[in-house]
């Protein structure tokens, strides 16, 4: 099914400090005339004609400004989180920066990843029920199987990783690596996922009443997550953010000043 299939890359990257923080070069959000700011690009069906030995593979490439990135990560975004989890072996290159936000990613879930990962298998149920005619690489899918079963592979997979968030708080993407081939296989009939959508929502919604993760993402701790890998790439960020907890105690320390002159 290789062939049939392209390969997802994703990343992130750190653009220029001014991109991240626009008032270093006077713009007011919300006045005037907005520069354009990078957020993500994107480009389909890439082409490396020297991979795979020689018989070429095609690509499907994202790269994200770190802070468009964490912000789907901490919205979990199925495929954000999965480019969080993805095994070491699978990552093509990481920075410092990239494996701390790697080794803080279990920081991003919480339990709307559930509410994120059904309305994704919902739209992947949608469209593998649909009549409307395949085209492209889904003809030959449909054609050999039934009905298109690689809707079906990611219905099973969403499931299986939201079960995984919510009741370990963590995610192995090769854990059932066997299952989602043998449906990539043609193994399942499209009622045999369907059936098996059913009963494992219903499952999942027991999952998620009991699951011990916090309900919403810890903003704070993401924000400082994020903070400390911009410093990390930038170096020091004291003209580019207000330490509120700082300045707060600057404050209290000239208060004190002032009241012990006995002003």
């Amino acid at each position: 099914m290789s062939d049939l299939s392209d390969t997802d890359l994703y990343g992130f990257c750190i653009p220029e400090k001014e991109t991240v923080f626009p008032h270093l070069r006077g713009e007011i959000p919300g006045f005037g005339n907005q520069i354009p700011r990078f957020e993500q690009w994107q480009e389909h069906h890439v082409l490396d004609k020297s991979a795979g030995g020689g018989k070429g593979r095609s690509y499907d490439l994202a790269i994200y400004n770190i802070v468009k990135y964490f912000q789907l990560c901490m919205e979990n975004n199925p495929n954000m989180i999965d480019s969080l989890f993805t095994p070491r072996t699978c990552v093509l290159h990481s920075t410092e920066v990239g494996n701390m936000v790697r080794e803080n990613r279990r920081l991003f879930l919480h339990k709307g990843a559930w509410h994120k990962f059904k309305g994704y298998a919902y739209s992947q149920v949608h469209k593998m029920n649909s009549k409307d005619a395949p085209v492209g690489k889904r003809q030959e899918l449909v054609a050999q199987f039934g009905y298109d079963v690689k809707y079906a592979y990611h219905v099973i997979r969403l499931l299986d990783e939201v079960e995984q968030i919510l009741t370990e708080g963590d995610i192995d993407l090769q854990r059932n690596r066997e299952q989602l081939k043998s449906i990539r296989r043609g193994e399942w009939t499209q009622e045999d996922i369907l059936k098996h959508f059913e009963r494992k929502e219903r499952d999942l919604e027991t999952l998620y009443t009991n699951s011990k993760l916090p309900h919403a993402p810890d903003e704070a701790q993401i924000k400082q997550l994020l903070l400390n890998c911009l410093e990390h790439h930038y170096g020091n960020l004291s003209d580019c953010v207000v330490n509120v907890d700082a300045a707060a105690d600057a404050l209290r320390r000239i208060r004190a000043i002032v009241e012990q002159a006995g002003y």
